[in-house]
């Protein structure tokens, strides 16, 4: 008699297992989500409103159709926010998850509670700078916490998804367009104010993700490899990648030496370079995060 097979177990891939996150993990991202929705409320009554400094998105064309309109800017990022997920789920596949969601509708809710404070100033130009760093500062806790709070960044991606433009490129029209409308139905000058706020929001981003610091990676072609290679090993104690490349004029084998070093230690790298090999050629970038050993460990915030 023949047995019946028996199902094997599907075990989940070591890559699953490690997106598996503990709970603790999951609570941390909604907390980020959470305090990144309030930075970025309390920036759009403190500042942006009161001004009329529509810097881009969703909550720039609330901004502008309460003028145009005098309707609750809160009830009109539901309205764009809400169906704007719905069709980006359709169109996209499920893939915004849970976060998002909420995301879409915690932001408005929280503008709407927030919407009794007094304006910090009347300066169009520190409205602008100190809204879009604000602003800057919540979207990147948000985005840490893999999440968003929907609006324009997912007409944006199904812009991308069926016309074939990048996504920068159809953020940017979007955001482009908003502020082009508001230097119509508002002024032209606060349409300036509006691009200084979306340009330090981009920043500001950068800087809560990335963070301040800032490494180099050094390329360095020289005759003198393995003594050079020595030298960063043992004097300046920094692994390093051997790179294997050819010439383009010589058509010969060369090796390149690759090696992150932090900013204090560049100087130290470069007379290491010449002290073995003056006629080194040697390229430095910066880099702005670093994971692993020597610098900052994976996972760390």
């Amino acid at each position: 008699m023949v047995k019946p097979h028996k199902k094997r177990a599907r075990h989940a891939s070591p890559i699953q297992r490690r997106l598996q996150q503990p709970l603790g993990r999951k609570i941390m991202e909604y907390l980020l989500l959470f305090i990144g929705s309030g930075l970025i409320a309390l920036s759009f009554n403190l500042f942006l409103s009161p001004n009329q400094v529509a810097s881009g998105g969703v909550s720039g064309i609330s901004i502008i159709v309460q003028e145009v309109l005098g309707i609750e800017p809160a009830l009109t990022q539901w309205a764009l926010n809400i169906p704007l997920f719905i069709v980006g789920t359709w169109v996209l596949g499920g893939q915004f998850g849970v976060k998002t969601a909420v995301g879409t509708v915690l932001l408005p809710l929280l503008i709407l509670l927030t919407r009794g404070l007094p304006a910090l100033t009347d300066n169009l130009l520190l409205a602008g700078i100190y809204g879009g760093m604000l602003v800057g500062m919540g979207l990147g806790l948000v985005f840490r916490g893999r999440a968003s709070t929907g609006g324009l960044d997912l007409a944006a991606q199904m812009i991308h998804r069926l016309t074939g433009l990048s996504l920068g490129l159809a953020v940017a029209m979007l955001d482009g367009l908003v502020i082009l409308t508001a230097g119509i139905v508002l002024s032209p000058e606060k349409a300036m104010y509006a691009l200084i706020g979306l340009f330090v929001t981009s920043k500001t981003i950068n800087v809560v993700q990335l963070g301040l610091s800032y490494s180099k990676v050094a390329f360095i072609i020289s005759d003198e490899v393995e003594a050079i290679r020595q030298a960063i090993l043992v004097e300046l104690d920094r692994g390093l990648t051997q790179l294997h490349a050819t010439g383009g004029y010589t058509g010969e084998d060369r090796q390149v030496l690759m090696v992150v070093v932090g900013q204090t230690e560049v100087s130290r790298l470069k007379e290491l370079v010449k002290a073995t090999d003056p006629g080194a050629f040697v390229i430095l970038s910066d880099t702005n995060e670093v994971l692993g050993e020597g610098f900052k460990l994976h996972g760390s915030p």
